[in-house]
C-alpha cells in the first residue's frame, strides 16, 4: 500500500490523496478519505470501515453523485436510498468501502440535470433527456476508481450495483469481482419509469436473483 502522504497516478489520470478523518454516522463510524484530481480540482472521497487491505474481497459501492436524491429525498431516481441501504450493508458486515464520485446526472452536471428534469416532465424518459440536451445517455468514467483502490491496498471486490458497465470498467481495470450484489430498491410513482428505462435502455439488472 503506497504512503497516504504521496499523490496516487495512474498514466492518464493524476489522482492526488489529500487527508483522512473519521465520519460518525447512523450506523457506524467510518474512515473518510479525500482525494482530489489534479488536472481539474475536482473532490471525491471514499468512506471505508473496517480492515480492507487483507486481501479478501472487500464489500464496495461505486456511487456517484445525486445531489437531488442523494440529500434532497429526491423520490424521482433510486440514488438516496441506493446510498443508504449500502451503507447499512457495510455497517452491518463491519467491513467495506463505498467510493463517492462527484459524477452528477450520470456525468452531465447539475444545472444540466435540471435541465432534463424539466424536458422529463414534459414526457421525455431520462435517456432522451440527456440526449435532446446533447449528451450521451451516461457519461460517467470509473477510470479514478483504480487509483482510489490502490491507495486503499484493495484488489478484490464485493460490488453492490445494478449497473453491469461498473462490473465490465473494472474487470478491464483487473480489479476482481468476486460477487454482485443487486441493490433493489422499492419502485413509486415518480421513479417507476425512470427505473424501467434504465433496465431497457441502460441494461441494468434488477432482479434480485440476478
Amino acid at each position: 500500500m503506497p504512503s497516504k502522504d504521496l499523490p496516487v497516478t495512474t498514466e492518464d489520470q493524476a489522482l492526488e490523496y489529500v487527508t483522512s478523518c473519521q465520519l460518525p454516522t447512523t450506523w457506524a463510524t467510518f474512515q473518510m478519505h479525500a482525494f482530489v484530481e489534479t488536472a481539474t480540482g475536482k473532490e471525491h472521497i471514499a468512506l471505508t470501515l473496517g480492515d480492507v487491505a487483507d486481501g479478501t474481497p472487500v464489500l464496495a459501492r461505486l456511487h456517484s453523485e445525486c445531489l437531488t436524491g442523494d440529500a434532497l429525498f429526491s423520490q424521482r431516481c433510486d440514488c438516496g436510498p441506493q446510498l443508504e441501504m449500502a451503507m447499512q450493508k457495510i455497517a452491518k458486515e463491519g467491513r467495506g468501502v463505498l467510493l463517492y464520485l462527484r459524477q452528477e446526472g450520470r456525468g452531465i452536471g447539475l444545472l444540466n440535470k435540471v435541465h432534463a428534469y424539466r424536458l422529463q416532465d414534459q414526457g421525455a424518459d431520462t435517456v432522451e433527456a440527456n440526449q435532446q440536451l446533447g449528451f450521451a445517455a451516461d457519461l460517467r468514467s470509473y477510470s479514478l476508481v483504480e487509483p482510489m483502490l490502490k491507495h486503499l491496498g484493495i484488489s478484490s471486490l464485493r460490488l453492490m450495483t445494478n449497473n453491469p458497465r461498473k462490473i465490465s470498467a473494472m474487470l478491464g481495470m483487473q480489479i476482481r469481482v468476486e460477487e454482485h450484489i443487486p441493490l433493489i430498491i422499492e419502485r413509486n410513482q415518480y421513479n417507476e419509469r425512470y427505473l424501467s428505462t434504465k433496465v431497457s435502455k441502460l441494461g441494468h439488472l434488477m432482479q434480485p436473483d440476478l
